[in-house]
């Protein structure tokens, strides 16, 4: 059952619930801490019911890396080579933040299968997402050679925006335990982030 073509309402629910499921547990337990017995009860449904659907822990927590890491990638999909160098690069900062504010279940997923060597998507690293960041550190390689933006290593910045934006996703309670709770981190990171890298990357 690779796609929802051909499938009853019902199917379609299940297995929305079953991913649903999975996205919690595997974000707070990681893939080592949960179990299928886990899954099926927080997806509501029995074991037997569940593997219907998916045949194992690794096929649903796939299902679940391969969905995720295209919706991570159109941020930076999202960057116009055409448009105004500093403006695009603080907009993917912006998209970057807000989808991992909006998305911190995910992000955290994301970040523990990283942290644990990227066995399940190694393959699409060096591939589709390599491809991606080496295609649009060129552009921004270029605005930077025609001095439009501050010189820096395109692909180091990239990665840089990576880790300012989701640490506050991955380490959201540390983040508001240091900044207390009459402030608002989220509001609080995009002024900073833009304001950082305007700095970083305006020219003169």
């Amino acid at each position: 059952m690779a796609n929802d073509q051909g499938r009853t309402r019902i199917q379609r629910e299940n297995r929305a619930r079953i991913l649903e499921a999975g996205l919690e547990v595997f974000s707070s337990e990681g893939f080592r801490g949960a179990t299928l017995d886990g899954l099926a009860q927080a997806a509501g449904l029995s074991k037997p019911n569940m593997l219907y659907y998916f045949a194992s822990k690794e096929a649903i927590y796939v299902a679940l890396l391969d969905r995720l890491l295209d919706a991570w990638l159109d941020p930076l999909r999202a960057l116009d080579p055409a448009g105004e160098p500093l403006d695009e690069m603080l907009g993917y900062v912006r998209r970057k933040l807000h989808l991992a504010r909006d998305y911190p279940r995910e992000s955290r997923l994301f970040a523990g299968e990283v942290l644990r060597g990227a066995e399940h998507i190694g393959p699409a690293l060096s591939g589709g997402l390599r491809w991606l960041v080496d295609d649009r550190a060129a552009v921004i390689g270029g605005w930077m050679a025609a001095g439009r933006l501050a010189p820096s290593d395109p692909h180091h910045l990239i990665v840089s925006i990576w880790a300012l934006t989701q640490h506050y996703a991955d380490f959201e309670v540390q983040v508001r335990a240091v900044l207390g709770e009459a402030r608002d981190p989220w509001a609080e990171a995009e002024r900073e982030l833009e304001l950082h890298f305007r700095r970083v990357l305006a020219v003169g």
